[in-house]
């Protein structure tokens, strides 16, 4: 692999070429703007650390990361849990020399550790110039190829997600589609409901699951969100009888992410809300000009997968790369698997 060199690797207008270079990027995903920085900074107090780069050969990049802690003893993501894919921006063609260097500028952040969660279309990039001294954590997405516009990726969906579209069409299932506070009422009491669903699953205490659940995803969270993206937040809530059935949100980009859903199980599967959800919002995605539908992290869940791949989703395997100068990731894990098997901890099948 040719060696590629920076000439530089911080600019006080780190932050405006950022802005310059998301707005040029024709392949980019929300969660790699300014404007979802400001709102994981606002509502998941951490401090917002964009790294610059310019390499020798002219190329620029700006990797937006993400820290919690103080000085030496924080830690460092792009980006942080739950808050979608990370990666870098650049205003050329990005090799994996480029992605070396910065690897390699990395281990020397002063922090504890780093994580980076790319897009997964980038997997193969990011393989080639990922470093010994990173590990590569196994992950699996799906994505929906949003080329030949709606009626090709209809065309694609699986008889199953017909069928019951037409069904949740015959019931009366109503999409409403937005970014007021109403909606966001309604779908983070759906998202409540699916915390107990998930416990109940999981073998996990309700009150646990519900506390990590609020912690993780609490209503200041959405509110923050489209605050700061406008109307790049769509939530989608399926209502049947006018109660609210499912809901999803999606952030609006040249890539669209699916990144959050939530259900009244009872009533969405009577009713079969969530197929129309989706193929409302891929039409959606496809409308406003999106290449690519991201249905987000499956893991090894065979019936996520079944789900995703009914709208025409295909598996994408890709990686997020950790790189920490002690074992924390290891001893995290140890104690997390130690506190499931006291609860008997069962992962979605």
């Amino acid at each position: 692999m040719a060696n590629v060199g920076l000439s530089r690797f911080d600019n006080p207008a780190a932050e405006t070429i950022w802005r310059e270079l998301y707005q040029r990027n024709d392949e980019a995903i929300a969660s790699l703007s300014p404007e979802w920085a400001e709102a994981v900074v606002a509502a998941g107090n951490f401090r917002s650390s964009p790294q610059f780069y310019e390499f020798d050969d002219g190329a620029r990049a700006v990797l937006p990361l993400f820290t919690k802690g103080v000085g030496s003893l924080r830690y460092a993501w792009s980006p942080p849990p739950a808050w979608g894919f990370g990666g870098i921006l650049s205003d050329g063609a990005v090799t994996p020399a480029h992605l070396e260097t910065i690897f390699a500028h990395l281990e020397t952040f002063p922090c504890l550790g780093v994580k980076i969660r790319p897009n997964p279309l980038t997997a193969d990039l990011w393989a080639a110039g990922a470093r010994p001294a990173w590990t590569s954590i196994p992950r699996c997405a799906h994505v929906v190829d949003l080329s030949g516009g709606f009626d090709a990726v209809r065309g694609r969906f699986h008889r199953n997600a017909h069928t019951n579209i037409r069904r949740a069409r015959r019931l009366g299932v109503e999409v409403d589609v937005g970014n007021s506070e109403g909606l966001i009422d309604e779908f983070h009491e759906l998202l409540q409901l699916s915390f107990v669903r998930w416990a109940r699953k999981q073998h996990e205490p309700a009150a646990l699951a519900h506390f990590r659940g609020m912690r993780r995803d609490s209503r200041s969270k959405f509110t923050t969100m489209a605050a700061r993206m406008g109307n790049r937040f769509r939530l989608y809530v399926a209502r049947a009888g006018g109660r609210p059935a499912a809901a999803i949100l999606v952030l609006a980009d040249r890539q669209a992410h699916y990144t959050r859903g939530a259900i009244d199980e009872p009533l969405a599967g009577e009713t079969k809300a969530t197929d129309l959800l989706q193929a409302t919002a891929i039409q959606d995605a496809c409308r406003l000009g999106s290449t690519h539908y991201h249905m987000g992290e499956t893991g090894i869940s065979r019936s996520i997968a079944q789900f995703k791949c009914r709208f025409g989703a295909v598996a994408v395997p890709y990686a997020e790369y950790r790189y920490e100068r002690f074992p924390l990731a290891r001893l995290d894990g140890f104690a997390r698997g130690a506190v499931k098997r006291i609860l008997g901890f069962r992962d979605a099948p």
